[in-house]
């Protein structure tokens, strides 16, 4: 007898939606907060811990070369994350990530530095970082598909979107801290002892994100998808179901790559603007330490206030258009931004932090429901995965390496803007190539992002392919 196929999953009630948005925004924000904190005390203190004797710029390139290191690891993040994600489910590979993060944070907090063990302490450092960016290349595919597979297709861009705030979130949180900690210590007591404090402070902020993120249920897109593999299994017989990194490799590779060209611009541009910035105005331009961060912090705040309003935007025009209007965004602002920098003045330099923070969020917002509507429900963790943190390598993890050292080569910011414009130019590239996703019902994208329940692939999505009967 044929095994009953499951019912399609309900929406979430509005109530079970808005707590389910909490819940991934807190873990989201925490898990920023881990990850920049780091960057800013890569650009302000770690030239000084642990890679003493070097010329400030050098050590500056030093100490950005194991910040570096985090972003190395977020594909492998991604790849074991998105596996056991589209087997077992979001929720418990998100608690797991918050753990790593959380503990990985606190650890650095209790490092000694180089005058006191040596070699060993940028050694340990890099352990810790890898830590760092292993959960966080399973922490972002989760996250947002948590929130996307619980809502409706009308609102699902601004939905997803709220996620997206927890970088804007937690830089704001890690920058905020950190411009206290400046501010009520002198030079010499925040290097000594101040600069642990923020990392210190993620234990306790690990525990909320733990019980927040312990209260929600697991997504029903997935909870679906799962019943119905086992009802084909139990009408079909057994059947070897491919691994959700083999599924997306053969039949979304396309939209692997539109994803990783996506990235380039939001990438670059975002820690040019936010971690970059710092060594700039502070090496380049003479502004204090105090300066740049407040310039950054309040920015932030603009930032995590437009993300929602691009994300509802682009569930009325379309993904593609809002994401295209902030790669072309970026790429115009890139010489007004170190022109408006250069005048050593605040109220300059945050209107070029500020501009910059709201055409990033014209690419960031639309992102999430963007990248999950391209994947089928069993694969989706790992293709948003892997396409969002491999090209993390290439974008992300250089890009603060890459401006220093054009910085200490041609003592000029114009091959900074250069290199800012060509990550836009791929990003025009890949979102132009790319069809729109904006009316997918996740329920019924199948492998190779068309949609068979509707037969609106071809028109919408992704291009025609084969469909495995276990690979949803």
């Amino acid at each position: 007898m044929a095994a009953s196929a499951p019912a399609p999953p309900s929406p979430a009630s509005p109530a079970s939606l808005k707590r389910i948005v909490t819940a991934s925004l807190i873990g989201t924000t925490i898990e920023w907060y881990d990850f920049f904190l780091y960057g800013s005390a890569a650009a302000l203190v770690f030239n000084k811990l642990f890679f003493p004797g070097s010329d400030p710029l050098v050590g500056t390139l030093l100490s950005f070369l194991t910040y570096a290191v985090g972003f190395a690891a977020r594909p492998l993040g991604a790849l074991v994350f998105g596996h056991y994600g589209d087997r077992l489910g979001r929720k418990r590979l998100l608690v797991l990530s918050l753990l790593m993060m959380g503990g990985a944070t606190f650890a650095i907090g209790l490092l000694p530095t180089h005058a006191t063990v040596g070699s060993a302490a940028p050694v340990l450092l890099t352990v810790l970082r890898l830590v760092q960016g292993f959960a966080l290349g399973g922490e972002w595919g989760g996250a947002v598909l948590l929130v996307s597979e619980h809502g409706d297709a009308r609102r699902r861009g601004f939905w997803a979107s709220w996620p997206q705030t927890g970088a804007p979130a937690g830089q704001l949180l890690a920058t905020g801290v950190l411009s206290a900690m400046t501010a009520l210590l002198p030079d010499s007591a925040f290097v000594a002892w101040g600069w642990r404090v923020p990392f210190l402070l993620s234990g306790v902020l690990v525990v909320v994100g733990l019980w927040v993120r312990l209260s929600v249920d697991e997504s029903p897109v997935f909870k679906a998808a799962l019943a119905g593999a086992e009802a084909r299994r139990a009408q079909e017989g057994a059947v070897a179901e491919k691994m959700p990194l083999v599924a997306v490799l053969k039949y979304h590779w396309r939209d692997v790559l539109i994803a990783m060209g996506a990235r380039m611009a939001e990438n670059i541009s975002y820690y040019v603007i936010t971690a970059f910035v710092l060594v700039y105005a502070t090496t380049h331009t003479g502004l204090s330490q105090q300066t740049a961060l407040n310039a950054v912090l309040i920015a932030s705040a603009l930032h995590f206030a437009v993300i929602p309003a691009w994300g509802a935007l682009s569930d009325r025009i379309g993904r593609r258009p809002v994401y295209l209007l902030g790669a072309v965004g970026v790429a115009v602002w890139a010489f007004p931004f170190f022109a408006l920098v250069d005048s050593s003045h605040f109220g300059l330099l945050l209107l070029a932090v500020s501009v910059g923070l709201v055409f990033h969020g014209a690419m960031y917002a639309p992102q999430a429901a963007f990248f999950a509507e391209m994947f089928a429900t069993r694969m989706r963790y790992s293709g948003a995965s892997i396409g969002a943190q491999f090209s993390s390598v290439a974008a992300g993890a250089p890009a603060p390496l890459i401006a220093t050292a054009l910085l200490a080569d041609f003592d000029s910011p114009t091959p900074i803007a250069l290199y800012v414009i060509g990550a836009a130019l791929l990003t025009l590239i890949a979102v132009g190539v790319a069809r729109e996703t904006r009316s997918r019902d996740l329920t019924a994208v199948e492998a190779g992002g068309h949609e068979a329940a509707t037969g609106r692939g071809t028109a919408e999505g992704g291009a025609s392919s084969p469909v495995p009967s276990s690979g949803l």
